[in-house]
């Protein structure tokens, strides 16, 4: 039987892949046999990840692009540097975010603006011009970073824009996978719990934070490093064929209670 998770041959996106949990995928996928253009704005921090996973898979292209994930016209720029580099497209995982903890009462208008652009319209402008491509080869695997928020709220701190973005997100999965599917395009997205990243470590891995949210977890505890990159793998896989709209919430059981 074929390895159904072989990506040998594969080429993928990952967006915000400068740090945190980005950088695991974008590893996950090279050790899996992918090469990978690794995109996000702090072009320094992209080549110092893709010198790291280049070292240990030195058969894989690994190639870094500065891209700001809520302008369209560099979005433009690095999907045609991609296919310049590659050739052909075959996996977008969309995972460039930020998250802002502002009670909505003192939530300024361009905060709220600034996470809908990265968290939301990022999205919806990468699946826009990566698709394409896509739909050319009537093959594609697109697998966006939803979150847990997305389909709860939180009582002890306030994402309220966080929450709006990653329901949105969940939705747009639904809707971008309806129309594609004829075209032999998946779209699915995963929906983490609490993983330590930049975005997490200052705030909600502090000890009250952490208490609390292990007191609730059905797990007693936030996720591992590693431990989001099998759902991954199998939303980037030809495993998942027959799969599409789907959120899989990887997320200690948090959102079954």
């Amino acid at each position: 039987m074929n390895n159904l998770f072989d990506l040998t041959g594969k080429t993928a996106i990952v967006s915000g892949a400068s740090s945190g949990i980005g950088v695991e995928f974008a590893e996950m996928l090279a050790d899996q046999g992918a090469d990978v253009a690794i995109l996000a704005r702090r072009y320094d921090k992209l080549k110092a990840v893709a010198e790291k996973i280049t070292a240990k898979y030195p058969e894989r292209r690994i190639i870094p692009i500065e891209c700001d994930v809520t302008k369209e016209n560099q979005i433009i720029a690095a999907v045609q540097k991609v296919m310049a580099e590659f050739g052909k497209i075959d996996i977008l995982l969309n995972n460039a975010g930020i998250v802002d903890s502002v009670p909505i009462e003192a939530l300024e208008e361009e905060a709220w603006d600034r996470v809908l652009d990265t968290d939301l319209k990022g999205v919806f402008l990468m699946s826009k011009h990566v698709i394409r491509h896509m739909k050319e080869r009537k093959y594609g695997r697109i697998v966006n970073t939803a979150s847990m928020l997305g389909l709860t709220a939180s009582a002890s701190i306030p994402t309220h824009s966080y929450n709006a973005a990653k329901g949105g997100v969940i939705h747009l999965t639904r809707g971008v996978a309806a129309t594609y599917a004829k075209h032999g395009i998946t779209v699915n997205a995963i929906g983490p719990s609490l993983f330590k990243s930049e975005m997490t470590e200052n705030t909600l891995f502090s000890e009250q934070a952490l208490k609390m949210y292990n007191a609730v977890c059905p797990m007693g505890r936030p996720g591992n490093p590693g431990e989001l990159n099998g759902a991954v793998l199998y939303f980037a896989s030809d495993a998942c064929s027959y799969t599409t709209g789907q959120t899989l919430f990887v997320d200690g059981g948090w959102t079954i209670i």
